[in-house]
């Protein structure tokens, strides 16, 4: 096996890493950044954040707030049943 052939493939892969290390260490985030993945350019998508309508956000507290209802009731209920026997 040739050693040249395999120093120049550690060499790149050294390269590589090295490159990903300052990435890194700018700000901790790779998002945006256009990387070098073996020898193809491949840009790194950035995360979309999912945002709920004003609507949406209601109906969901709405619900959350029918269901804590319905807790009190049950203990609400429950707190009589226990209190009124004589």
């Amino acid at each position: 096996m040739d050693y040249q052939a395999i120093f120049s493939a550690l060499d790149a892969e050294i390269a590589k890493l090295e490159r990903i290390r300052e990435l890194l260490a700018q700000n901790g985030k790779v998002n945006d950044v256009i990387s070098r993945t073996l020898g193809k350019r491949t840009a790194i998508k950035k995360t979309v954040k999912h945002v709920m309508s004003v609507e949406a956000r209601a109906r969901i507290a709405a619900a959350q707030k029918r269901r804590w209802a319905k807790t009190r009731r049950a203990a609400k209920k429950a707190a009589a049943a226990v209190a009124v026997p004589a």
